[in-house]
Parts: structure tokens; sequence; C-alpha cells
């Protein structure tokens, strides 16, 4: 047979069988509905057990890398990873908090309490070198002498949350800076004197305003939080403006301020939200927290994260974000604050994002490094991305918590393929499928 003739007679083959295939998986003689689409991140509910795995995994690489002893010198703490006394941590340590409290696993609440300890031990003897002059460790000034929110909100916070008497002396100098010590706008919402003096950050809603209710002081909890809201929310949008500058055009009005809806920053003010609701009932606090999560749903990328810039889909997709809406929306489907059927799906699919980002050494990637205030969408969109940004860990380990929870007291199915909650147990462990 001749190469020519060959090649026609398979040709012709390939023809008919393609023909015949064509014939038999078409809308009347397949369930095209079953086919299987491709995914770039899984599409799945997630078992207790295997977001309890990814936590575990995350917890273990923090414990091996963040160290409780001081260096050789014994008057610096020993250089681990991360910083044990940075606002990333305090988030961290709220995170394990939550972990320890939904799993019963204690090693995630003995991850917070010993390290706070530890830091709170050490703390008079630090402070008793610095007033006599003594050019003390850095990370411990930050602990016996807080300068900004970043030092002392965000462990403050997590010190409160633990309810240890032995934090309490740490707790009152953390407080002391937040309620009598930071800097403040002229109408007593909190400021700062940088880039330019009176600039207001949407972070420090974050890093101020829970300790102040955990502390009691809720109804001054409340009030920053209105003047937050009533500076930074940009209702067409909403969603909450990185930063305010109070300029003579700014002064009276929000009205003239550039808008950059940065992913992280959104999520310290929906987690802020978040903390407050969990002290106290507030209605209006409730209605900015929803009017904040029906402005963030539209945003998610189909993959299940959100972007750096919210409103723009040509920045990249960030993970400690995501960590946050996916742990906000599931708290506030566990406290029964939004509806599951609504509002899950969308949680489970930002956690399957997040997990998907937690490598096998138990390190959080596509996390954003620590990030100023800009007015130029540039400095967002080019800002890097490390596994050893901080601020991936806590919120990754409190989404985990809060999806484990999620699915450990919700009917959670896949039918024709889609996720869907249940108001009770459907009876099959199989998915669920139309009938025609």
């Amino acid at each position: 047979m001749s190469k020519k003739l060959f090649a026609i007679i398979a040709f012709g083959s390939v023809c008919f069988t393609n023909a015949i295939a064509q014939e038999i998986q078409n809308d009347a003689t397949a369930p095209l509905h079953l086919m299987k689409p491709a995914y770039k991140i899984p599409y799945t509910v997630p078992t207790a057990k295997e977001v309890k795995a990814t936590m575990d995994r995350i917890k273990n690489y923090l414990d091996a890398t963040t160290f409780m002893e001081l260096d050789e010198t014994g008057k610096m703490l020993r250089r681990g990873t991360f910083r044990l006394t940075s606002y990333e941590w305090g988030v961290t340590y709220s995170a394990m908090l939550r972990a320890g409290e939904v799993t019963g696993d204690p090693s995630y609440t003995k991850y917070a309490i010993d390290r706070m300890e530890f830091l709170a031990q050490l703390a008079p003897a630090f402070k008793k070198r610095l007033d006599e002059g003594e050019d003390i460790d850095p990370l411990m000034r930050q602990v016996v002498n807080p300068e900004a929110l970043d030092d002392a909100g965000a462990i403050c916070a997590a010190m409160l949350k633990a309810k240890d008497e032995k934090l309490k002396a740490q707790i009152e100098t953390y407080y002391d800076f937040i309620a009598n010590k930071q800097y403040r706008y002229r109408n007593g919402m909190f400021a700062r004197l940088r880039p330019v003096k009176n600039t207001v950050w949407l972070d420090d809603m974050f890093m101020g305003i829970p300790a102040l209710a955990f502390h009691g002081d809720v109804d001054k909890a409340i009030r920053q939080f209105k003047l937050f809201h009533d500076k930074m929310w940009v209702a067409e949008r909403q969603l909450y403006r990185h930063g305010w500058v109070a300029n003579e055009l700014q002064k009276s009005t929000s009205t003239w301020a550039p808008s950059f809806f940065w992913g992280r920053a959104n999520g310290w003010a929906l987690l802020t939200a978040c903390e407050l609701l969990d002290v106290k009932e507030s209605a209006l606090i409730m209605n900015y927290f929803k009017a904040h999560i029906n402005g963030l749903m539209p945003l998610q990328h189909h993959d299940g994260a959100w972007h750096q810039l919210l409103d723009r889909p040509d920045t990249y997709l960030e993970t400690s974000c995501t960590a946050i809406y996916c742990y906000c929306i599931a708290h506030a489907i566990n406290k029964g604050w939004l509806d599951a059927e609504s509002y899950g799906a969308q949680a489970i699919l930002a956690w399957n994002y997040v997990n998907a980002h937690v490598n096998a050494q138990g390190q959080v990637e596509g996390t954003c490094v620590g990030t100023g205030l800009a007015f130029d969408p540039a400095f967002y969109a080019y800002r890097p991305i490390n596994n050893f940004a901080a601020h991936g860990y806590g919120p990754t380990i409190w989404a985990g918590a809060e999806i484990y929870q999620l699915v450990k007291t919700h009917h959670i199915k896949l039918n024709d393929s889609a996720i869907h909650f249940y108001p009770e147990d459907p009876g099959t462990d199989e998915p669920i499928f139309y009938v025609k």
C-alpha cells in the first residue's frame, strides 16, 4: 500500500470516528450538563477534615518559624520568619484563638497565648531599660512604648479576647495609647501625620476600633466607625476608599477625594464591622456591613478571589483580602447575619482559592506586601507579592476556622454541579441532579 493511499484511509477513518462520536454525544444522546468544566481552582465543597489539614499546615509552619526566646545577647528577641510584635501578628493571634475555639484543638490557642504571655513577661524589663536611656530592641519598643495604632491595636484586641490575667498590664499599656495618645483629626477620628498631616487611613478602623470595643468602650468604637464611614464610604460603589486627606476641598466633605479601593484595606473595614457586631448588636453597623458585603460580592473573580484594586480587573488577584472576605462572609452566615443560600457559595469559592494558595510547606502565597497610601493606581497595581508577607497568615487561619464551622453546621451539596446550601440534610451523600 502506498503512503499516499494509507494517509487517505487513515484520514477517512478519523473523520468517520469523529462523526460517530459527534452523533453519539449530542443534546439528545448525552447528559451534557454533566460535562466537567475546566476549573482553574477546584470547585468543590471542602470537608472539615480538609480545611483543618490546611490550617494545621500553616500553624505548624508558624510554630516552627516564630520563636519565644531572646537571642544570645539577651537583649533582643530571637528573629524568626515573622515579627511577634507586629499588627499582622495581632491578627494572627486573634485568628489562632478563633481556630482553637471552633476546632477544639488547643494547639491553636496555645500558639497565641504562649507568645502573647512571652511578650507581656518581657515588657517590664525592657521598659526599665528604655526608661534608663538604653536603646532597646525596636520590636520590644513597640510593646513597651507604642507610637502608632499599628504598634498597639491589633495585638491589644487579641489580648483582650484571650481573657488572660497575665496580659492585663500589657493590655493597659496598649490601650492607653489607643484611647489617649493616638493622633486624631479635629472631629476625633483616628488620623495620621503621614504622608501629610491629617491623613485618614482606612486601615486604622481595624487598628483601633476593635480594641475599643473589646475593652468595653463600645459607644466610642461605634462613633469612630461612623466617623470613618462618613469620610471613606463611596456610596455609588458601595466600597471604602483607602485614603482621605484634609485639604481645603475635603475639610467638610468627602465628595472631592480621589478614591482607590484597595482590597486589603476594605478587608480591614469589613473585619472591623464583624468585630464590633460580635461585641454588641448595632443596627447602624449591621447596615454598614451588609451594604459593604453587597458592594464586594459582584466583584469576586470567577476563580474565587478579589483584585488588588477591587474595581480594576487588570490588577492581580490577591490572597489576603480574599481570606478576610471569606472569613467575614462565613462568620456572618454562622452568626445568622447573612443567608447561607444567597452568600455561602461565594464564601466556599473564596476558601477554595485561598486553600489553593497554601503551599506544601504551609506558606501563604499571593499576598501583597506592606502597603502605604497613594492617590494613583500604579502604586497599588505594582505592589509586590511575597510568601513572607505576614498579612496573609492570620486572615487565612481565620478564614479556615470559619469555613470549618460552616461546613460542619450547614448542609452543603452539589446540585446540578453547583454549590448549594440546604436548610436540612437532603438525605444523600451523592451529588444531586435534576430529573427530566
